[in-house]
């Protein structure tokens, strides 16, 4: 897979010349929350991770792509698919996007909405899933807006700050499968 194009973004592998862009993500500590980072990473470690992003979601269990406006490279965020589970055709989904001016741009709906359909026509996955913390209003509005319903809460799931908060799942089902 080279690229999977929208009307306004594309999503696609990630390459060597991503190290500084993943490097800035993983350190950015205003997302560690949504991400589920708790420690920074070196450049030696992104760069150890992207030597192996060439392998397979059937592989690494995972898919992270970056998401892209333009043609000249520059990546704006990252979509991924986590947890890949062949064996039931299911696997979670997150996205992050770098940066408050590139929020609220449709950048992410175009992400979610080109994912889905990946998820769904080329891997015929039965199903998708999100974790989304109850109180991030954003993502949640992402995800329902796409079909994602929420089916449950993890009371006191993440510890944020000194802080428990609540968690929802949130489950997509491919009906045409």
């Amino acid at each position: 897979m080279k690229t999977i194009k929208g009307s306004t973004i594309y999503i696609r592998a990630l390459e060597p010349n991503d190290l500084e862009f993943i490097y800035a993500i993983e350190n950015d500590q205003t997302i560690w929350e949504v991400s589920n980072t708790n420690t920074p990473y070196s450049r030696f470690l992104v760069k150890q991770y992207l030597e192996n992003a060439h392998q397979d979601i059937y592989e690494a269990k995972q898919l992270r792509l970056a998401i892209c406006q333009d043609e000249d490279f520059p990546a704006l965020g990252l979509v991924d698919l986590f947890d890949f589970d062949p064996k039931n055709n299911r696997a979670g989904v997150g996205i992050v996007i770098q940066g408050n001016e590139n929020r609220n741009q449709n950048i992410g709906s175009e992400a979610i909405e080109l994912l889905i359909e990946y998820a769904f026509d080329n891997l015929n996955l039965h199903q998708l899933y999100a974790n989304i913390g109850t109180d991030n209003v954003a993502s949640i509005a992402l995800f329902t807006k796409f079909g994602f319903e929420k089916i449950g809460v993890k009371k006191d799931w993440t510890l944020v700050k000194g802080k428990y908060k609540d968690e929802a799942i949130f489950q997509l089902i491919n009906t045409n499968f």
